[in-house]
């Protein structure tokens, strides 16, 4: 059968199959559906939506589904006008081709730095032709943070010159607040505050253990999203810094020539968790590059199931999942380049729907009203739920919870779950309760090097100042012969952001109609609960984004 053929066929089946389940069930009998699940991940992750691009033609399909479903659910639409719709503009920053260059001046020594090999360096959202020449400073890791005890600034002058800063953060701050003190965006803020004109990011050996230059470096030729806020400018931005690169260690020594400390020690120190101290350098440096620029638009889709209680319908608990994925592959020797993204993150799309199916048809409905956020952009940086948690279509201060769906692993029969975040609110309690209500435990971060409190949509959220948790299936299983660590990281390692992210692999929808229960059943206990979740007294996030 042909493709398309195929897909309308998909498409009649799993209409004809909501309207039957919808039609035939009782309020009070509702119960979780595997096949709706199955149904929803079949469609999203189908090759005729091309890997749901962010602003494509295929992510705007997938956007029209989400729509028809909120609609046959009874969600009401709080985009904008009216609609389920919240359009994100977006400006799309074109490195042109062979216009980098980086050039690096000391001891009367010119050495030029070549790009990709050597250095990358990415399109710039508010120059469309750059150029910086200006002196060195070398930062340490370029963290600030009152909290910590950090200023890697202090007795520095960085006015006017070039900041010179390790990839990563010292091994001594906690995993999650390390994530965030250490974040490039927080890395140069600090630096455009102090009057820098650019940002040099030095690749390190051991960041290089974790993720290889070269894997970094091959996506360097693509472009750079941002969002542009009412007045056009590029959300996020430091118009102070002029230039920037990312620096392989093996090509730093001519930035260190004659400083106080060579590179090799500078990078023998990182490696051993040693303490590092910035100083100035004798290297001057020209940072130059030309820059195209497009803009695009995108929505996100927001529906919300009115609460019940006539004070706490004014309250809104939120769930979250990103539509978008990496769409087609511009690299490799493949013959699939489709990136369909089944499990990153149809799966948690279509683990939202089945939520909102569940909670709709209540008997009961929640007391609080829960807000359905489905989120473009997550894949170029958090973009889709950044704008939306600064451009809420409801008050920001009554959302009161954030529980994010991205890539939740539905291949094994999980024993627990993994909630990013609960150690930080009255959150954690919360979702340990709803949980063992269902007989699945809440495990810690099995994965703290990772840092993944910090790389999806909740965090958004939780810079907002709303208490967040980002939901994923942990590494116990209910199985004794199966092991779900293995498991996880063998999907991070062979899948993840790979054509083979698709539907033949071995993914069991009765295992996602477990992970939509817990979901709901979180989703209930905020809802129903008189007190609204809080900051820890005296977290860092909270004093941080809530204050």
């Amino acid at each position: 059968m042909h493709k398309r053929t195929i897909f309308a066929a998909t498409l009649a089946a799993l209409f004809s199959l909501t309207a039957c389940t919808e039609k035939s069930s009782q309020p009070q009998q509702v119960e979780v559906n595997p096949e709706n699940i199955k149904a929803h991940i079949t469609f999203l992750a189908d090759d005729t939506l091309k890997g749901r691009d962010t602003g494509s033609e295929g992510y705007q399909i997938a956007a029209n589904y989400v729509k028809s479903h909120f609609k046959q659910m009874g969600l009401k639409p709080r985009g904008e006008f009216d609609s389920y719709e919240q359009q994100v503009t977006f400006r799309k920053a074109f490195l042109e081709p062979e216009s980098a260059k980086m050039i690096v001046e000391n001891a009367g020594q010119t050495t030029e730095i070549t790009m990709p090999d050597q250095f990358f360096i990415s399109g710039s959202a508010l120059h469309t032709d750059s150029m910086v020449t200006a002196e060195t400073v070398f930062v340490g890791y370029g963290v600030v943070s009152e909290e910590f005890g950090y200023n890697d600034y202090q007795d520095l002058d960085v006015e006017g010159k070039i900041v010179v800063a390790l990839t990563g953060r010292p091994a001594d701050l906690p995993s999650e607040e390390g994530a965030h003190i250490g974040s490039g965006s927080e890395k140069v803020r600090h630096a455009a505050e102090r009057g820098a004109v650019g940002y040099i990011t030095l690749h390190t050996p051991k960041r290089d253990k974790v993720r290889a230059y070269a894997t970094s470096a091959k996506y360097a030729n693509g472009p750079r999203y941002s969002w542009l806020d009412n007045n056009g400018k590029p959300y996020g931005k430091f118009d102070e810094i002029k230039g920037g690169g990312y620096l392989h260690f093996d090509h730093a020594d001519a930035l260190f020539e004659g400083a106080s400390m060579t590179a090799e020690q500078v990078f023998s120190a990182d490696s051993a968790d040693e303490k590092i101290s910035g100083f100035a350098l004798n290297a001057k440096v020209t940072l130059a590059a030309k820059t195209r620029h497009e803009e695009i638009t995108s929505p996100n889709l927001i529906g919300v199931l009115e609460g019940s209680d006539p004070t706490l319908k004014d309250e809104f608990v939120v769930f979250s999942a990103h539509l978008d994925h990496i769409g087609m592959s511009s690299h490799g020797d493949h013959e699939d380049n489709i990136n369909n993204g089944a499990l990153d993150n149809a799966s948690g799309v279509s683990i939202l729907l089945e939520t909102a199916r569940m909670l709709s048809m209540q008997a009961e409905k929640p007391k609080r009203s829960v807000l359905f956020v489905v989120v473009t952009g997550e894949e170029k940086g958090l973009l889709g739920s950044s704008y939306f948690a600064q451009n809420p279509t409801v008050p920001v201060m009554n959302m009161v919870a954030n529980v994010n769906l991205d890539m939740p692993l539905i291949l094994y029969p999980f024993a627990d779950v993994i909630a990013f975040g609960s150690t930080h609110s009255t959150l954690g309690p919360i979702v340990e309760r709803a949980a063992a209500k269902i007989d699945i435990s809440l495990s810690e971060d099995p994965m703290p090097e990772q840092a993944l409190f910090t790389r999806s949509d909740h965090y958004s959220f939780v810079k907002a100042g709303i208490p967040s948790v980002f939901l994923m299936t942990g590494f116990q299983s209910k199985d004794p012969n199966v092991n779900g660590g293995e498991i996880f990281k063998d999907f991070l390692k062979n899948h993840y952001h790979q054509h083979s992210d698709q539907t033949d692999l071995p993914i069991r929808y009765d295992v996602a109609a477990e992970f939509a229960k817990v979901n709901m059943m979180i989703g209930l206990e905020i809802a129903n609960q008189q007190d609204r979740p809080k900051w820890n007294d005296g977290d860092f996030f909270g004093k941080t984004f809530a204050q």
